[in-house]
């Protein structure tokens, strides 16, 4: 499924047009983005949580030559599933 298989189901379920249901999705993942952007953890009940981890920097190799290059820091973005969502799946 991808974002305009979700928007349609969305429509679909909630009678809406597409365009509501595209500003609704749209709004939906803002919120989440902005949440995370702005160092906060995002969690929906029976769904899971979305949060962030520090990656500091490291110093790595490049596989082709063997030299040694500097990999910056990172924020990275993390997602635990629910127990209702897993167990929806198994």
């Amino acid at each position: 499924m991808n974002k305009g298989d979700l928007i349609n189901k969305v429509a679909e379920d909630a009678n809406l047009t597409k365009a509501q249901a595209s500003d609704a999705v749209n709004s939906v993942v803002d919120a989440i983005s902005g949440a995370l952007k702005g160092g906060d953890k995002v969690t929906l009940i029976g769904f899971g949580t979305f949060s962030t981890s520090e990656r500091p920097a490291r110093s790595g190799r490049n596989p082709q030559t063997g030299a040694t290059i500097k990999i910056a820091a990172k924020t990275n973005v993390k997602f635990k599933a629910g127990k209702e969502l897993t167990e929806a799946v198994n």
